[in-house]
């Protein structure tokens, strides 16, 4: 699946058996969630921003909880589960002499991939902390199947002196805390005067700093 092509909106789209109708109920419905949220979005703008009538929306989706699902349940099985795994595989499957090189290969190669289907990462990153079918998902599809990699990373920097010797677990949780605050802030509240490579270099440099071992 080619990256420069195939977003996950576009796979979404293109699925097989979807009416036009459907498609144009999906393509308004992720650009309406990614912009408003779930919960600040009504299935009648919804039905305006795809110029069909509400009640089509409801012939093919019970409601509007559903519509979201229909949305994220089958690309995080079927499409982001995939494409990061295998995004993800570019860096973890490369030899980087030092943690803050990894690091840094790892944020811009979730920049580039957040920036490429950034409607539906806006909606899994609001949605997420509200929905537990979509937490479950997330965990089962994304989040067991890197972790054990992150977690042989981990250890392979810790043998060369280069992380704190801790636990694992909480290495991988501090990591992914500080670059999860740094694509939030950046995509979902986009403050203004932000500078990427600036808060980039603060991301890391933190990281760097906070898991050196002591001396």
């Amino acid at each position: 699946m080619s990256e420069e092509h195939n977003t996950i909106n576009d796979v979404l789209l293109n699925q097989e058996g979807l009416t036009e109708k459907q498609r144009k109920i999906l393509a308004a419905a992720t650009e309406a969630f990614a912009e408003k949220g779930f919960a600040a979005t009504s299935t009648s703008e919804i039905a305006k921003k795809a110029g069909v009538a509400e009640g089509t929306i409801f012939r093919h989706y019970k409601t509007k909880k559903d519509l979201l699902m229909t949305i994220v349940s089958p690309m995080m099985v079927k499409l982001i589960g995939p494409i990061v795994i295998k995004e993800l595989n570019k860096v973890l499957d490369q030899k980087y002499d030092h943690f803050e090189d990894f690091l840094k290969a790892m944020v811009e190669n979730r920049r580039k991939f957040l920036e490429n289907n950034m409607a539906v990462i806006r909606i899994l990153l609001q949605e997420i902390p509200f929905h537990a079918e979509l937490r479950e998902q997330f965990i089962e599809q994304i989040g067991k199947k890197v972790y054990s990699r992150f977690s042989q990373i981990v250890a392979h920097y810790q043998s060369k002196g280069q992380i704190i010797d801790m636990d694992p677990d909480t290495v991988i949780r501090l990591v992914a805390s500080a670059l999860l605050g740094f694509f939030v802030t950046k995509y979902v509240i986009s403050p203004e005067n932000w500078n990427d490579e600036v808060e980039i270099n603060r991301t890391l440099e933190f990281l760097k700093n906070g898991l050196a071992p002591k001396e």
